[in-house]
């Protein structure tokens, strides 16, 4: 069985309790053995951490450690996947630039919040193999900054200012011999129930990431 690890916390605005149950339970289903935590010192120990075949960040901001960065940059490039969504993993320890860097992006803003469309742009991938080649998604829109070297699976078109852009929404990258993924939807749990193709990226995501059993 593979092995996951939840490291939940940060901005309450996020619920990262929340998150961290469907997680759980939706790991659970793809027979993941899941452990959370809520307390950084999880990072400690960069022993423990090869035992995992995934981490899931799901702390918005905060602040880490250079040794606990180091550990966790250590695990993923040894192999360990790590995969996130929204906040939790793209606006995580602000400033971080290790850590940004293995994510691949990093939240900006959302001056944007309400009704948009999101477009697959590798409709090839397991991750986004026979979803809709676009579909409506109702949230903050995120503005995020991309390191040239992810693999974009899905993308929006940002209207601002006077301006159309072409977002990245969803991507993958690997960092060292880990994989990564990253989605920014996912404001809320329940925006997994009224769009379930954001779920469905992202536990597909989390899997893809995960080095094989």
């Amino acid at each position: 069985m593979r092995k996951a690890l939840i490291v939940s916390g940060g901005w309450i605005g996020h619920v990262p309790d929340e998150f961290a149950a469907v997680f759980t339970a939706e790991l659970g289903s793809l027979e993941f053995e899941v452990t959370n935590s809520q307390d950084l010192s999880t990072y400690d120990d960069a022993e423990a951490l090869l035992a995992y075949d995934l981490i899931v960040p799901n702390w918005t901001m905060g602040e880490m450690s250079p040794q606990r960065t180091a550990n966790l940059s250590r695990a993923v490039k040894k192999g360990v996947g790590v995969a996130g969504v929204h906040g939790g993993m793209g606006d995580s320890m602000r400033g971080n630039l290790i850590f940004e860097w293995m994510v691949g992006g990093h939240f900006l803003d959302h001056p944007y919040i309400g009704d948009y469309e999101v477009q697959l742009t590798d409709r090839t991938s397991e991750i986004t193999e026979g979803i809709d080649s676009s579909f409506p998604y109702r949230s903050e829109q995120y503005y995020v900054m991309t390191d040239p070297s992810v693999e974009v699976l899905a993308e929006t078109l940002y209207q601002w200012d006077s301006q159309e852009i072409v977002m990245p929404v969803c991507w993958t990258k690997t960092w060292g011999g880990g994989r990564v993924f990253y989605s920014s939807l996912g404001h809320a749990p329940s925006e997994f129930t009224d769009f379930p193709n954001a779920l469905t990226m992202a536990m597909r995501g989390m899997q893809w990431a995960a080095r094989a059993a």
